[in-house]
């Protein structure tokens, strides 16, 4: 692949939780990169997806969803977003067409206006979305960011996604590339291993309960003989969302164990995997100044 006119941008893709920027990240680079869930807030850091074809190369980074919230988590991941808006080359702004804007979705178009640097629009989920919310998206957009053409698409279903990456690419300076153009993401495997685990053991819980979650990867071993042996421990708050965790019979931690370990094999392929998942209570983890700043990033 030549250099002289290829174009490489760092992209920070923002928006309100659960707007589909998740969903969006692992389409554009067809593989799991960011984990993905209807809870707000899922994305805990900033995740760095990578697309490269003969224009050039996009690197995504996926921030937390923008929520008001004063809690010491939210105000830390909010942080996150804000700092990858001014340290990118482009912005996309992602807009849950089927949702009412409100004061967070001001919040955010305010920011993308003010961000001083090129902004690209995709108006998502349109496969569920009625054209009425459609239309009224697109005329909440015309009044806060006027002259900007936002383009419509569903990242669920990958459709109209090759006219969002068609504008970034139009958007993006000449440059060299920034990663090798076989690289999808340049997580570390331990990050990757604990936020697969994370996801499964969100799936099906009440609101509140995912935010109590964390995981962290105590060892990660391969052996000579084609073994990966892992072993992880999911965190709660408190002894009664340890049993929501474990649940009856240990029937919950098994489905967690056995859904992450088909998606941790995808990562490995060709390897046998032992997988040990532990649940273990760590009090008011949210309040840890050190921990925070150590796994959100």
């Amino acid at each position: 692949m030549g250099t002289e006119k290829l174009k490489c941008a760092t992209v920070s893709v923002i928006g309100r939780p659960s707007c589909g920027k998740s969903t969006f990240l692992n389409s554009i680079c067809e593989n799991k990169v960011a984990i993905t869930s209807p809870v707000p807030q899922t994305t805990r850091n900033r995740i760095k997806g990578i697309y490269t074809d003969v224009r050039g190369q996009l690197v995504f980074i996926d921030t937390p969803g923008l929520h008001d919230n004063k809690a010491e988590l939210n105000r830390r991941l909010r942080e996150i977003a804000v700092t990858a808006l001014r340290e990118n080359d482009l912005v996309l702004y992602m807009i849950d067409a089927t949702r009412a804007p409100g004061p967070e979705e001001r919040d955010v178009s305010r920011m993308a206006a003010q961000c001083g640097r090129p902004v690209v629009i995709c108006v998502n989920k349109k496969d569920l979305a009625t054209q009425e919310q459609i239309d009224r998206t697109l005329e909440y957009l015309a009044e806060v960011l006027p002259g900007n053409t936002p383009l419509v698409a569903s990242a669920l279903e990958d459709s109209g996604l090759d006219e969002v990456l068609i504008a970034l690419f139009a958007a993006a300076p000449q440059a060299p590339l920034l990663y090798p153009g076989e690289e999808f993401t340049d997580q570390d495997l331990d990050f990757r291993v604990s936020e697969i685990i994370r996801e499964k053991a969100m799936e099906g819980m009440r609101a509140e309960l995912p935010h109590s979650v964390f995981v962290e990867v105590e060892d990660l071993q391969m052996t000579d003989d084609g073994l990966l042996l892992i072993r992880a421990a999911i965190n709660v708050e408190r002894d009664s969302q340890k049993g929501i965790i474990v649940g009856s019979g240990g029937s919950n931690i098994k489905r967690i164990r056995t859904e992450a370990a088909k998606d941790i094999r995808r990562i490995f392929p060709g390897r046998r995997l032992n997988l040990d998942i532990r649940v273990k209570v760590s009090p008011n983890w949210r309040r840890n100044q050190s921990l925070l700043k150590s796994m959100i990033k």
